[in-house]
């Protein structure tokens, strides 16, 4: 059975988007490794600043079953896919992980590459599984935090209840 990890970001009414996603995942796999709640600035664009953070389990669904299942979860808290990368939005889900699977295609990307390039991502992420191994890069996500150069990206832990 799979491990997966997926990333879940709000910055258009966050804490009931992030809940609603949570909730969502919690009903359908059990049991859930959260992370922390980070808060960011935008990447790429101005707006309100996001909540982020990253969700851990393990499923017997296939990948393409679980991605399916996080557009749906999208979909119920209003996400609008209209071609821009860099906006503000309702609730952002990215399946990062799949496994050990390494499939870029149109419909999956796995592993993703914004682990490597986003500390929204990497940290939360390095948070509830450090010893890891990336299976493209071969490297721990800890390792992968410790190297990681934009220190730009500025984020800070937030509480948030998630009532589970």
């Amino acid at each position: 059975m799979p491990r997966v990890f997926v990333s879940i970001g709000s910055n258009i009414d966050r804490e009931k988007n992030v809940l609603t996603a949570v909730h969502a995942l919690a009903v359908d796999y059990q049991p859930l490794k959260l992370s922390s709640v980070y808060e960011s600035t935008p990447f790429g664009f101005h707006g309100e600043n996001f909540f982020n953070l990253v969700a851990g389990f393990d499923t017997d669904q296939d990948v393409e079953q679980v991605a399916t299942r996080l557009a749906d979860i999208e979909q119920t808290c209003g996400r609008v896919r209209d071609g821009k990368h860099h906006d503000s939005r309702t609730l952002d889900m990215d399946l990062l992980l799949y496994g050990d699977l390494k499939r870029h295609d149109q419909k999956i990307d796995v592993p993703r590459p914004e682990i490597a390039h986003h500390a929204f991502v990497l940290l939360p992420l390095t948070e509830i599984a450090p010893d890891l191994i990336h299976p493209e890069s071969g490297l721990s996500f800890k390792e992968m935090w410790r190297r990681f150069a934009d220190q730009s990206q500025k984020l800070w832990p937030v509480a948030f209840d998630f009532g589970l």
